[in-house]
């Protein structure tokens, strides 16, 4: 036995490209131990992840929608979708590429530039080039001049899962003249159940192999430091418990985690390193995460607002937590950060891996 996957209309939309009506679909990719996850053409989304407990019980553990108009209406979280061109913040949108000054949409208060601009790649529709056991791979083309970006590049996503519950995503783009890119999935997680909420997030402990974060002003824009979190509340080098660690977030301009967190040495490297853990001890679900970037920016879903999610399940503040790999924030406009810049004789390569596990806890331990 191995992976199966199943493509279904998931529904009708506008590509917002070609302002033609559209039918999404969805893959649906499952392993021999009762995991399954579903990945659509809208954004190359993750829509769901299925993943058993240490007690043979099921729950979806990723945030999301069960139509298509879910995602057309809360478009502004992101929800599962890939991140593109260039994901998080660029300070005032404009950047300089090759002594020629490159004006970026500021999609964000009027002022900033994030997760690619008003059309970002959560929001088209991607081609699908491979659907086989082997994995789903989406193809998408983005144009010179599009959100501002010089150059047309060409994307792939592949995503794949085996019978270790691992799901890997493989990001990979070529330009045709120099360009910047970085390119995230913004899936939020919660190891209890996608409609656990708050209570079932602040039984999460969360460890990530980090000694620094990037420094960022009231705005959230990096000043080009890079701060230690000895004896911080963003210190993670050792599992804490999120409830009890948020609470010293109260009275903080930013009331959660929305951290860069400096992985792997601040340094791309060639296969990918863990660098964070996240379990939730009552059913036991785990989550490490793998990659081969220097940045995992960790939030925990201090933004959201009530949103109707699967199932009639309501989305509010803290009450799940994403890890996007990637490089840091605002790069292009600080030199000692990883450098975001592609050139027509270069691949650019993201890797993560979603390593779900179940870990042995003790009943006792926990009220029901």
């Amino acid at each position: 036995m191995s992976i199966t996957v199943e493509e279904r209309n998931f529904g009708l939309v506008t590509n917002p490209l070609t302002e033609a009506r559209q039918m999404v679909h969805s893959y649906t990719l499952k392993n021999t131990k009762g995991m399954s996850v579903t990945v659509i053409q809208l954004g190359a989304t993750i829509q769901s992840i299925f993943f058993p407990d240490g007690s043979k019980k099921v729950e979806d553990v990723c945030l999301g929608f069960d139509d298509i108009a879910g995602y057309m209406t809360n478009k502004a979280a992101y929800i599962g979708g890939t991140l593109g061109r260039v994901a998080n913040r660029v300070a005032s949108g404009g950047i300089t590429l090759d002594e020629t000054t490159v004006n970026l949409t500021r999609n964000f208060e009027g002022q900033f530039h994030l997760h690619g601009g008003f059309l970002g790649f959560d929001s088209v529709i991607w081609e699908v080039v491979q659907k086989t056991p082997e994995g789903v791979v989406f193809r998408h083309q983005s144009q010179h001049g599009h959100e501002g970006y010089p150059g047309i590049l060409t994307c792939l996503i592949t995503y794949r899962l085996d019978n270790d519950d691992r799901l890997s995503i493989s990001f990979e783009a070529n330009t045709d003249r120099q360009t910047i890119v970085n390119l995230s999935n913004h899936a939020y997680f919660n190891l209890a159940g996608q409609n656990a909420g708050p209570k079932g997030l602040a039984e999460h402990t969360v460890e990530i192999a980090s000694i620094e974060v990037v420094e960022t002003d009231d705005r959230q824009i990096p000043t080009g430091e890079l701060t230690l979190v000895d004896n911080t509340a963003y210190d993670l080098r050792s599992p804490v418990v999120l409830g009890d660690r948020l609470k010293q977030f109260e009275h903080r301009p930013i009331q959660g985690f929305d951290n860069c967190y400096v992985v792997n040495g601040g340094q791309l490297l060639r296969s990918t390193v863990k660098v964070a853990k996240i379990v939730h001890p009552p059913s036991g679900r785990a989550l490490e995460v793998w990659t081969n970037q220097p940045g995992v920016q960790f939030y925990t879903a201090n933004n959201i607002t009530k949103i109707t999610g699967k199932k009639g399940s309501f989305y509010v503040k803290h009450g799940s937590f994403c890890v996007q790999t990637g490089k840091f924030p605002d790069a292009i406009n600080h030199q000692n950060f990883p450098s975001i810049n592609l050139n027509p004789n270069e691949t650019y390569r993201h890797e993560v891996v979603y390593w779900f596990k179940v870990e042995k806890t003790c009943r006792c331990c926990y009220k029901k």
